[in-house]
């Protein structure tokens, strides 16, 4: 059977390009720098992870993305999308608000942030203590295929991003989307609509994090359907708006 190439293209109203924003800095983000630099167990957050906020610094930086989207309007999207957690929403909510008249955000559960299950709060110290049997199961399996209990792995995220992709592509519509996420699903859009595998997915994630704010965008033109990455992982527009770049890995060791 031949390879699948991605999203099917339906009735010629396919999205042709993907403007992949992660959110903000998060106190979440600040928090778990907080707790792996003092050698912590684990992170002191009095809330579940869907409900965490940006931060001053991350709210800056949506804003310079929504100032970076108004100062073209080649790059105005037609359609937003975003992760149904708090940090996704602020940002997207910020960013659009420097728009004029700008498009509704929908929410999308599939293109919410990886689920750690008991491995949740915990650094990755706290993981190698409390759960060694865990740290063992994950360096024998693998970033890509390990699934902590009650948690998901790689994959999972992956037929999220399929089913997701396969759903936009079948409603009619703008070409160009945006989508305010998190790093590991940004990350793995790359590997859905490049086609890429395990060893070259961790080629790019060693290169380092999705940096917060950052803007990465797939893009997707001719007849066969093919995407590419235009830009990934740029946050030039930060600097340029001034809001500083941070980089604060979401999720432990997202290099393997």
């Amino acid at each position: 059977m031949e390879a699948l190439r991605g999203p099917a293209i339906v009735g010629g109203m396919a999205v042709t390009e993907l403007i992949l924003v992660r959110h903000g800095e998060s106190v979440g983000n600040v928090a778990r720098e907080e707790a792996e630099s003092s050698g912590a167990l684990s992170i002191a957050m009095p809330m579940r992870d869907p409900d965490v906020p940006l931060s001053e610094l991350g709210a800056r930086q949506a804003r310079a993305v929504g100032q970076w989207l108004a100062a073209d309007p080649a790059r105005r999207p037609g359609a937003v999308w975003s992760s149904p957690y708090l940090r996704a929403r602020q940002t997207a909510q910020l960013a659009l608000a420097e728009l004029a008249d700008p498009p509704a955000i929908r929410q999308d559960e599939r293109i919410r942030d990886r689920e750690l299950g008991v491995l949740d709060l915990l650094t990755k110290r706290g993981v190698t203590t409390r759960f060694p049997a865990e740290a063992d199961r994950r360096r024998w399996l693998g970033k890509f295929y390990y699934r902590p209990p009650g948690g998901e792995s790689w994959v999972d995220l992956v037929l999220r991003i399929r089913a997701f992709l396969a759903d936009l592509d079948r409603l009619p519509g703008p070409g160009r989307n945006l989508i305010v996420s998190h790093d590991a699903v940004i990350l793995l859009f790359r590997y859905v609509c490049e086609q890429l595998d395990e060893d070259r997915v961790f080629e790019i994630a060693r290169s380092g994090s999705v940096t917060n704010a950052s803007v990465s965008r797939l893009v997707r033109d001719g007849a066969d359907g093919e995407w590419r990455t235009a830009v990934y992982n740029d946050h030039q527009h930060l600097e340029e708006f001034g809001a500083p770049a941070t980089e604060h890995p979401g999720e432990i060791d997202v290099a393997r």
